[in-house]
Parts: C-alpha cells; sequence; structure tokens
C-alpha cells in the first residue's frame, strides 16, 4: 500500500494531526484545596475519615482547560505524600517546570518531573490534567487517547470497617441490590476472620474479596491461612507497603491470591512482583503510580505476564473518579474495580452527570471529547478553601 493510500484510510482530522501536530502550551496553572463532607464515614486500618481536603488542579492551554485530582489524603498515613506535601511539590518544583512550555503530548511532562524523586501523587495531578487538555484539544474522548477499549466498565464496591458488622451485613446488603459486581471489605486484627464468616454465611456465592492495606505481618501467616476458606477473589496488599519479596514468601503459603496495591509505585514494581510471583492480581492507581503514562506501562506490563488488573479507587472527587473510569477501559482491566458512583460518597459531586452505575452493575462510557464530564465551577469555586495561579513568564 502506498502512502497516498493510507492516508485514504485516515480520517481528516487524524490527516491534519499527522501534517500539523498540536502543540500544548501551557499558560497557567490553578491549583486549589477544596473541602467536601463524606456521605458516610469510611474506615481503613489507618482510621476513620470524615471529610476530604482534595487538591484540584487546572492547566490552561491555549483556551483549554485540563482539569486534574491530587488522590493523597489529608495525612501521610496511605502514603508518604500528603495534602500539604503535594502542594508544596506542585508550587515550587512540577508547575514551574512545564509553565510557558509547548508539549506535544501530555506523556512528554513525565521526563521533565524525573528530576524530582518520589512525589508520585503529585505529578499525577498535573500530568493527568495535561491528559484531559490534550484530550479536548484534540476533540477526543480520554479513554480514546488512552487507548482503551470499551464501551462500559464493570464497577466493584469497596466498604470500609463499620461500627457493628450487623451494619456492614446491611450496607453489604445494599450494595448487592445496586448490581455491583464485587464486594471488597476492609479487614484489619481483630476484623477480619469473624466478619468474613458472617458475611459467607450470609451469601456464600458473591464475588467478595477483601483488603488490609498493610495491616498484617509474616509472623501472621497462620491466621492469614483462614482467610483461604471464604474462596475470596484475593486479599489485597496484606504486608507492608515497601515490601515485596515477603508477599512473594506468603503468596506461597495461601492458595487465596494476593493482590498488591500500595507496593505497586511504578512499572519497574509491577515487573519485580511478576518475576517474583509476589501476587496474582495488581491494582492500579493513576495517582498512586504518578500518572496515566506510568499506569499504561504497568497495565501493558501485566498483560504481558497474564496478570489481570484493576483500578482501585482513593475517595476521589468526579474529576478523580472520571479519570479513573477512562484508565479502565484499557484492555487488560478485567477485574471489577472500586470506580462506583457519586452517591455513595457525596451528597452532591462536582462533575455533571455524576458519575452512575446501572442496575447491572455497569458504568457507560462517554463519547464526548476529555473525560465527558462537565466540572461544575461555581460549585467548586464555593467549596475552595485556597487557591493559587501560576502564569507563564511574559
Amino acid at each position: 500500500m502506498s502512502f497516498c493510500d493510507l492516508l485514504g484510510y485516515l480520517p481528516g482530522r487524524e490527516i491534519f494531526s499527522l501534517f500539523f501536530p498540536q502543540i500544548m502550551k501551557i499558560e497557567a496553572i490553578t491549583l486549589r484545596e477544596i473541602h467536601m463532607p463524606l456521605v458516610h464515614f469510611f474506615e481503613t486500618s489507618f482510621g476513620r475519615t470524615h471529610s476530604r481536603r482534595i487538591l484540584l488542579l487546572t492547566v490552561h492551554c491555549d483556551g483549554v482547560n485540563g482539569w486534574g485530582e491530587c488522590v493523597a489524603g489529608e495525612d501521610p498515613f496511605y502514603s508518604s505524600e500528603w495534602t500539604e506535601s503535594c502542594w508544596s511539590v506542585i508550587t515550587r518544583y512540577l508547575a514551574p517546570s512545564v509553565l510557558g512550555g509547548n508539549l506535544e503530548a501530555a506523556r512528554d511532562c513525565a521526563a521533565l518531573f524525573a528530576k524530582v524523586r518520589g512525589h508520585r501523587m503529585a505529578k499525577a495531578a498535573l500530568e493527568n490534567a495535561l491528559w484531559d487538555a490534550e484530550a479536548k484539544q484534540k476533540g477526543l474522548p480520554l479513554w480514546q487517547l488512552l487507548g482503551g477499549k470499551r464501551s462500559e466498565i464493570a464497577c466493584g464496591v469497596s466498604i470500609g470497617i463499620q461500627d457493628s458488622v450487623e451494619q456492614l451485613i446491611d450496607k453489604i446488603q445494599r450494595e448487592l441490590a445496586a448490581g455491583y459486581r464485587r464486594i471488597k471489605i476492609k479487614v484489619k486484627p481483630g476484623w477480619d476472620v469473624n466478619v468474613l464468616e458472617k458475611i459467607r454465611s450470609r451469601w456464600a456465592d458473591i464475588t467478595l474479596s477483601c483488603d488490609a492495606n498493610s495491616a498484617y505481618s509474616l509472623d501472621q501467616v497462620e491466621h492469614l491461612r483462614a482467610f483461604d476458606q471464604f474462596n475470596l477473589l484475593m486479599i489485597e496488599q496484606p504486608l507492608w507497603d515497601d515490601d515485596i519479596f515477603y508477599h512473594a514468601r506468603l503468596q506461597k503459603e495461601l492458595r487465596t491470591a494476593i493482590c498488591l496495591d500500595e507496593s505497586i509505585v511504578s512499572n519497574r514494581a509491577a515487573a519485580v512482583a511478576a518475576e517474583t510471583a509476589a501476587c496474582r492480581i495488581i491494582n492500579i492507581k493513576v495517582g498512586r503510580v504518578g500518572g496515566f503514562s506510568e499506569a499504561k506501562k504497568i497495565h501493558d506490563t501485566c498483560h504481558s505476564r497474564k496478570i489481570p488488573v484493576w483500578c482501585g479507587g482513593m475517595l476521589e472527587s468526579g474529576i478523580g473518579r472520571s479519570h479513573n473510569i477512562a484508565l479502565s477501559t484499557l484492555g487488560n482491566f478485567s477485574l471489577p474495580g472500586d470506580v462506583s458512583a457519586s452517591k455513595r460518597y457525596w451528597k452532591e459531586d462536582i462533575i455533571d452527570p455524576e458519575v452512575q452505575v446501572s442496575p447491572q452493575g455497569m458504568i457507560k462510557i462517554s463519547d464526548q471529547p476529555g473525560t465527558g464530564y462537565r466540572i461544575k465551577e461555581d460549585m467548586i469555586e464555593k467549596l475552595t478553601a485556597r487557591k493559587e495561579t501560576f502564569r507563564a513568564a511574559a
């Protein structure tokens, strides 16, 4: 086939982009903190959360605004990053590295951020905003720009530690009635085997998993073996967040699949986990790994090793949630993720329409440019506790 014949198969927009690639000029960046109370507290082995301090980031590129969300928590418990560290790193190092610059694609920012070691959640907030801006500039849905294939994604739900087992059973009943395809509960010593026994005595066949958030140690292997009796899809991150080696030792002792979450901070970490058989499933959180570019690499590595992946949640607002939806359209996201409906967390979300889950436990993917959701900027302004805009030098 000749080059001219090939052009005949390309849409007009792609032909234009081939000869005149669009350049993203970063004119300004706005960073803000908003406060959003949760509909219901969410408790893990780290503690109980009643409301969120969320950092939102907007990149202003030639009249197009791309939005990102920093998933760091209020305290350095899940990760060494937290709200204040991310604000400082973004304002002092990351934003200046791209302001006034010209990028051919959002993924190009990763090289500019490389001199800053770690701080992946801060990096992801800015990189993901650039991906949103690039998709809007090109008139493409974000999921297509990422290389997604799915027109809808399957949804699971994560349920935190409750005040009583009875309260937990009631919440599971409501989520099953809402159509969710996988139930995940948080566990910790003292809230684990007895709770799983109650759940399985009520529902013998539901798809069930648990998440320990590093609450156990390797000397508790006999206790962890008791989890095997419950036919779990997985036990997520039972051991230390920075340890893949001991997870490999533990996986040899358990029939239940281990899923790694906090340990997977990069594609290199995913490759090591695969090589050492430290897990059989991997949770990809786009904020935890530094942004879409690294998340896609991890997805591809896991696909080549036949390790299924799913998308975890971090109590995001609708902006971060819409990014999770786009990522979940990639081919190897074969297990239901934690991308659940907005109403489970917020009385009112900051996007329109809010994220909705069908009675069949699915989210339909929008074909609109960018994330496919409109940002409620007036509402965001009312929720804003602090705000700073950085502009390129004249």
